[in-house]
């Protein structure tokens, strides 16, 4: 079974409006709330691909119940502790007229002790040979260091941890030596402690990360595709150019289509052009709407798959030209 784990999952609230205009008062024209957070996402893709799937994590109040019940909608199993604080409710707005997009992201619930060990009891639980994906904010009153220990739990029984976190989260996550890490280039930059540009850069920076025992570095790189480098291959996707509509939840769908990928026992390359063609079909939907099966089908064979040294030598190629 996959299990999700989103500690800081949200009610994203989304408006649209014609355009949005100061000190006076602004007409929605549309409004709809989805169930939110970073592994949040990646359950709502997996389902969407047609692979179940359990969401974990802390939900509490009317937005947690809410949000709850909007995932049992979907077909989405779930096994949440219920907190005494109050699920946050993002607020996203989008301008018709310019393509804009706002985003207003609450803090959350505060998380007390006793909750959080109810939840690490809940993860104590689960069935050995599980894959785990782990991604999000951290909750007040949860430290970084919870990424460790739930690290530390799922690999004790041999079962896989992908975790996609940023900052503090992730430092103290590797030193549980995640299967899987999945940061943008900013993400990586700060983590490796310099500034990383060239395709070069950072594959060695994720060789770094390899060598501290994560066996797995997946790099997003926006339009220049997904990098993926491992203990023994280097391969970079890129996606076929499509019109974007929101690049919200794209690098969560990138995750889910990686998993679906290993959990039909796919070869790495093709984990990874299911990598970039579910974040791409993402992109193809204004809101935080996320991937489709259709549009993933679709993309999946226009995903372009090749190892990185091929690559690097076409860099090196015209830097010499110019």
């Amino acid at each position: 079974m996959i299990y999700t784990i989103t500690l800081n999952p949200a009610l994203d609230r989304t408006l649209w409006v014609q355009k949005v205009k100061s000190d006076v008062s602004n007409r929605i024209i549309e409004e709809r709330s989805f169930a939110g957070g970073k592994s949040v996402d990646v359950s709502k893709v997996l389902k969407n691909l047609g692979i179940d799937n359990i969401a974990l994590g802390f939900v509490g109040g009317f937005a947690g119940r809410e949000l709850e019940g909007r995932l049992l909608n979907e077909g989405i199993q779930t096994d949440f502790v219920h907190v005494s604080g109050e699920t946050r409710t993002n607020i996203i707005i989008h301008e018709r007229e310019t393509g804009a997009q706002l985003a207003f992201n609450a803090r959350g619930p505060e998380i007390h002790p006793s909750e959080i060990m109810e939840f690490i009891e809940l993860l104590q639980r689960l069935s050995c040979g599980d894959l785990v994906t782990i991604g999000g904010s951290l909750p007040r009153g949860v430290s970084p260091e919870i990424y460790r220990k739930i690290i530390t739990i799922v690999k004790r029984c041999e079962s896989a941890a992908v975790l996609d976190v940023d900052g503090e989260a992730l430092r103290a996550g590797i030193t549980a030596r995640p299967d899987i890490i999945k940061p943008n280039i900013h993400e990586l930059s700060e983590l490796v402690g310099r500034e990383l540009k060239g395709i070069d850069e950072i594959t060695a920076a994720a060789r770094e990360i390899n060598r501290q025992g994560v066996r797995i570095v997946l790099v997003s790189m926006g339009a220049r595709g997904i990098l993926m480098v491992s203990e023994e291959k280097e391969l970079l996707a890129v996606p076929p150019t499509v019109d974007v509509a929101s690049t919200i939840g794209a690098g969560d769908s990138s995750v889910a289509g990686f998993v679906s990928g290993l959990v039909q026992n796919k070869k790495l390359e093709q984990c990874l052009a299911y990598a970039a063609a579910a974040g791409t079909a993402t992109t193809l939907h204004q809101g935080t709407a996320l991937a489709q099966k259709e549009d993933f089908d679709r993309l999946v064979p226009h995903v372009q798959v090749t190892a990185l040294s091929s690559v690097i030598e076409k860099e090196k190629e015209k830097a010499n030209a110019m």
